[in-house]
Parts: structure tokens; sequence; C-alpha cells
């Protein structure tokens, strides 16, 4: 959990490079996938955890937070009963995963080495 922390807060610390403050906001096991849901429009939290199994809603919520604090997810609750919460990317949190193309492209092509080098089994 320490080594969390130190992460985040290197997302405000004006001292580090862009890279170190970019990795900082998407730092965790969800944040590029739940910006990866998001990027096909608005969402209610529970078609999120049916998207990404294996995310709690503890796990969610959390994560959430951190993002709308990070200026890239918006949360809206539209006052009916129940209440209902959707989230959505901003601008910025779109901006970020347009960025985060390249890096994804580059990170198949590495896995795709990888396995050239596997032995067949």
């Amino acid at each position: 959990m320490n080594g969390m922390k130190m992460t985040r807060s290197r997302a405000q610390d004006p001292n580090v490079c862009g890279v170190t403050a970019a990795i900082a906001v998407i730092d965790g096991k969800w944040k590029t996938a739940l910006l990866w849901v998001l990027e096909s429009g608005p969402q209610r939290p529970g078609e999120l955890r049916r998207r990404l199994p294996g995310l709690t809603e503890k796990v969610l919520t959390q994560t959430l937070r951190e993002m709308e604090v990070d200026g890239l997810v918006h949360r809206e609750v539209h006052d009916v009963r129940p209440l209902k919460t959707v989230y959505s990317l901003t601008g910025f949190g779109r901006e970020l995963s347009e960025a985060l193309a390249p890096l994804s492209d580059w990170g198949h092509r590495r896995l795709e080495k990888l396995a050239e080098f596997q032995p067949a089994s």
C-alpha cells in the first residue's frame, strides 16, 4: 500500500518528468482497462463491473474516485429513484487514452517478439 501512495503523490509532483507523472495517473491494475471501456461512451458502475470480470465494487469505487480527482473521468448522478450514477471520460481522459494507444501498440509488438523466442511446446 505504501508504494501506491508514493506513486499517487508523483501525480502532483511538479519536479518529476512528464512520463513519470503520466504513469502515476494510470498506475494500478484497472485504470487503463477503465479508460478503454469508457472510450466507448458513458457507463454505469454495474456495466463497468460486467465488462471487467474480477473488478470488485470496492476497488471500482476507489479507482473511479482517483480517476475523478485526476481529471480523467466525470461522475454524473441522475436524481431518480434509485439514484443513477454514470461515468464518462473527460476531454483530458480522452486525450490520455489517445496518448496511450501507441504505447499499447508497442506492448503488443513486444509480446509478439517474446512469443517468437518461446520454444514451441
